[in-house]
């Protein structure tokens, strides 16, 4: 990293000595006689760093600290001094400096000072950086929102980013963006400057999970050498995202639903309660009403956790916002690859409207990451999409959203198609948009579960 870097000392000799040390290393540097001089040129330049002579003629470096502080607040600030005391360095931190440095004959410490001060920049930027790319990619107004479906889910996320205490339930197939959604919602409320904290609870052996989420004290278990803080604790003041939260066990269940009613936890090993104050958001790919219905989740905690249930549609659901994401993956790929592929032509747009997605938002970005990889103009076409979208089978039956009501159209080829492969194909394609929800699918139809069910037999033991 080239550093613009300032030296002020009023003796020549040093000053010439440690600008030239710096320069060898590849650092830009500007010297300065005195702190008056280098005050006036902090009005149109400004310096990552500034060495500063702590006793000089004119202004001191202490008295031209206070004005380092206040016209280049981000300048890291090292005081120099032939003949220095803790005294002088306690007051020069008190105001601001990075670091107070006793010169040497060589002047050999200023190479360590001056590379920890660049560590500590490069960090800074990196965390600006992540910071500014945080805010834009999981703000409110970059949702791609064109099908009714998505909209009427933003206006409900919209409302809930005012909230920074009520617990949400995000409920949705793998892959369409549940963990996304719980980012936009921490980022976008009063908890967005605190952490945001999350785990897979499927990813943490079970025997593990209790230690993970509340920590533990020293000596606790063989290998617990220092305290260590929990997820939980992690999360104190922003946001805990439980992933695949209906894959935890009923005992930690049990552990879970306690610290969500008395808002403590305790370490393992400790004796102590520690208040915790976070929002919890949790998600899953289950239906939790089945799980506590068949004993495999607590209804309590169920209770808890559904305070506000968000229901995540699937992509083949949302058919008017393929094109979209498929373009927001090709401009993140096509610049991550450094090729200029802007555009998806009409053919291959068709093809990605007419796949069902079984991996949702995840398997879409996979698909055009990997026709960005393979393509070689400008343009995304139909050969650079993988084989499986183009054997997509032969459907009688399509579903589209029109003014926010799913319409499904049958398509009869005369002679090819039977009265039975219609009826079959409505069933099935019924089947599909209800998730296999058989009593959701029969009211679709306007027939009764058993009805459905004697249809559904019927088909299979025609195959």
């Amino acid at each position: 990293m080239r550093t613009n870097i300032f030296v002020t000392d009023d003796d020549q000799a040093v000053r010439s000595a440690i600008t030239r040390r710096l320069q060898r290393r590849n650092h830009h540097v500007r010297a300065f006689d005195s702190g008056e001089a280098l005050i006036a040129t902090l009005d149109h330049d400004t310096p990552d760093i500034i060495l500063l002579d702590f006793k000089m003629s004119g202004m001191t470096g202490i008295e031209t600290l206070k004005h380092v502080r206040t016209k280049a607040p981000e300048a890291l600030v090292v005081l120099l001094t032939a003949y220095g005391t803790v005294e002088n360095a306690v007051e020069a931190m008190k105001i601001g400096a990075y670091d107070f440095l006793i010169k040497s004959v060589d002047l050999s410490g200023i190479d360590p000072v001056v590379s920890r001060a660049i560590e500590l920049l490069t960090l800074r930027r990196r965390m600006d950086f992540e910071t500014q790319d945080t805010k834009g990619r999981f703000a409110l107004n970059n949702l791609i929102t064109q099908s009714p479906r998505m909209k009427e889910l933003v206006a409900q996320i919209q409302e809930m980013t005012h909230n920074q205490k009520t617990t949400v339930l995000l409920q949705g197939e793998t892959g369409t963006g549940k963990e996304f959604i719980a980012r936009v919602l921490h980022h976008n409320g009063p908890r967005k400057d605190a952490p945001f904290v999350g785990v897979n609870c499927t990813a943490i052996p079970q025997e593990l999970f209790e230690s993970e989420l509340f920590g533990y004290e020293r000596g606790a278990f063989t290998g617990a050498h220092q305290r260590r803080l929990g997820l939980c604790e992690q999360a104190d003041g922003g946001t805990l995202f439980l992933d695949e939260i209906g894959d935890m066990n009923i005992g930690m269940q049990a552990k879970l639903l306690r610290v969500l009613q008395e808002r403590s936890i305790k370490r393992l090993g400790g004796r102590d309660d520690i208040n915790v104050d976070f929002r919890l958001i949790a998600a899953t790919n289950q239906d939790l009403r089945s799980q506590v219905a068949q004993g495999y989740f607590r209804e309590d905690l169920f209770f808890r956790l559904n305070v506000v249930s968000l229901e995540l549609p699937p992509l083949r659901h949302r058919v008017e916002d393929i094109i979209p994401l498929g373009f927001r993956a090709l401009g993140h790929h096509a610049k991550d690859m450094g090729k200029e592929i802007s555009d998806i032509d009409s053919q291959a747009r068709a093809l990605l409207e007419q796949y069902d997605y079984p991996g949702n938002i995840r398997e879409l970005e996979n698909i055009i990451e990997r026709a960005v990889i393979f393509a070689k103009e400008k343009t995304l076409t139909v050969g650079n999409l993988p084989k499986e979208l183009h054997e997509t089978p032969d459907r009688t039956t399509t579903t589209q959203t029109t003014d926010a009501k799913q319409v499904v159209r049958i398509e009869m080829t005369i002679g090819t198609h039977t009265l039975a492969d219609i009826e079959g194909s409505i069933i099935e394609e019924i089947m599909r948009l209800a998730d296999a929800n058989k009593s959701l699918a029969a009211k679709h139809l306007g027939i009764t579960r058993f009805a459905l069910d004697r249809r559904l037999k019927k088909s299979q033991d025609s195959v």
